[in-house]
């Protein structure tokens, strides 16, 4: 028996958009998720691409706006968009912030009282989530890979990085890079996790890629020059591409000029980041 409730569907490029909510075991809460089933899985089992939002967003946002679905109909992959966070009203908020609580889960498992109650997104992305589509759905369990914007590209570098056997595939547009560096990242990582900054290194793709560089495959990383973010120095992918350079990671860092950091911005370089899963993960 399913455990997936559907709410709503949209035929959409040939296939469907679908938007379900599900009792999670790890977050100990209802959680929702967004699900693109191209026109290619009616014929039998897909390649999955997992995306994963910023700050304040929902399972909506990339869904409705960032116009992915043309593309992953045409290369046959599934599109998976979860929430960002934990919700309900057990769940632990902090209602003055916009960047910490409700909508900022940032993809890490918490270990600091309240929030490691619910705050497990990490395990959710890399463990439960990938588990329950497989279940679900006709997929290639083998054949998924990883990708977001901001604080969701973090969370697609770390969830990425420290899991190369189940994410194949990793992309980012204008991704927090160097968490442990920047306001946000701060901000979070000692709320979440306590202010022993050794902890913190398991959630930075900044200090992953330097311990696990997979020379193997590339990174490919969007940033608009014209972000606000980027100078005021949350963002940081340069210090994510010298990273990568000590050690003989491939990137593409694209420096965009006079893109910003909206779903506008995403939408113009979409056809390149599911050209650049659909690479991997359609071989074979």
């Amino acid at each position: 028996m399913t455990s997936l409730t559907l709410h709503k569907q949209h035929a959409c490029c040939g296939g469907t958009v679908r938007y379900y909510s599900h009792p999670s075991q790890t977050c100990h809460c209802d959680m929702r998720l967004a699900v693109f089933v191209p026109p290619q899985a009616e014929a039998g089992p897909v390649p999955v691409l997992f995306y994963l939002s910023g700050l304040t967003c929902t399972e909506d946002n990339f869904t409705s706006k960032a116009g992915a679905q043309r593309y992953a109909a045409d290369h046959g992959l599934m599109l998976v968009a979860p929430d960002t966070s934990p919700r309900g009203d057990q769940v632990p908020d902090d209602a003055a912030a916009w960047d910490f609580g409700t909508g900022a889960g940032f993809y890490v498992d918490a270990t600091a009282s309240p929030w490691s109650s619910h705050y497990h997104m990490y395990s959710y992305v890399v463990d439960e989530l990938p588990t329950l589509i497989a279940q679900e759905f006709a997929v290639h369990r083998d054949r998924m890979g990883i990708f977001g914007h901001s604080m969701g590209g973090h969370g697609a570098l770390v969830c990425g990085l420290r899991n190369p056997d189940r994410f194949k595939s990793i992309s980012a547009f204008a991704p927090i890079a160097a968490p442990s560096q920047c306001p946000w990242g701060q901000k979070a990582f000692s709320g979440y996790l306590g202010t022993n900054t050794d902890s913190w290194q398991a959630y930075d793709a900044t200090e992953l890629v330097q311990a696990y560089p997979q020379p193997d495959r590339l990174i490919l990383i969007d940033q608009g020059t014209a972000d606000p973010f980027l100078d005021q120095h949350q963002l940081l992918p340069e210090v994510f591409a010298a990273a990568c350079e000590k050690v003989g990671q491939p990137v593409n860092l694209r420096m965009q000029p006079g893109y910003d950091h909206s779903y506008f911005f995403m939408a113009s370089f979409m056809a390149d980041h599911l050209r650049h899963h659909a690479d991997v993960l359609t071989k074979g």
